[in-house]
């Protein structure tokens, strides 16, 4: 599995961590930084993870902010990119099965009640489903056009 990492300042140390984690499951990581606290703009991030995405191939891409939100917002006004914001293993396991998510976030200064290690796990643990998920991945892809 590919996947490409992003994140602004707001989440250096979860981006760490993260890295570690998927590089110990045999994951190939394209980190985009950033690994200090300098400050960068979210938005910024979320694009260039998303051209670097489709530049591709890459599985699913991590991306990172403060909470996780502004990140996830920035991604999603992007054609093609499908990004949920994860709160616990339920989110992350149904932004797979459910709306086969291209693209996860998560927040740096965001206390979790689990490990956000294990909330990406049960994302990559997870598969699509398809079905009636995928009719509604398409009335989705509808609205960009």
């Amino acid at each position: 599995m590919k996947c490409v990492l992003a994140n602004d300042h707001g989440a250096v140390e979860l981006a760490k961590r993260i890295l570690t984690h998927l590089e110990e499951r045999g994951i190939e990581v394209k980190y985009l930084g950033v690994a200090e606290e300098i400050s960068v703009d979210y938005p910024d991030k979320a694009k260039e993870a998303s051209e670097e995405f489709f530049k591709g191939p890459y599985d699913f891409g991590i991306l990172l902010c403060g909470t996780g939100i502004g990140i996830s917002i920035a991604a999603n006004k992007i054609k093609g990119i499908r990004c949920a914001l994860l709160s616990d293993t339920y989110t992350a396991k149904m932004a797979k099965e459910h709306n086969n998510a291209n693209m996860i976030a998560l927040g740096g200064r965001v206390s979790y009640k689990e490990d956000p290690l294990k909330i990406i796990d049960s994302y990559l643990d997870a598969s699509f489903l398809g079905g009636r998920h995928q009719r509604r991945i398409d009335k989705i892809t509808a609205l960009e056009n």
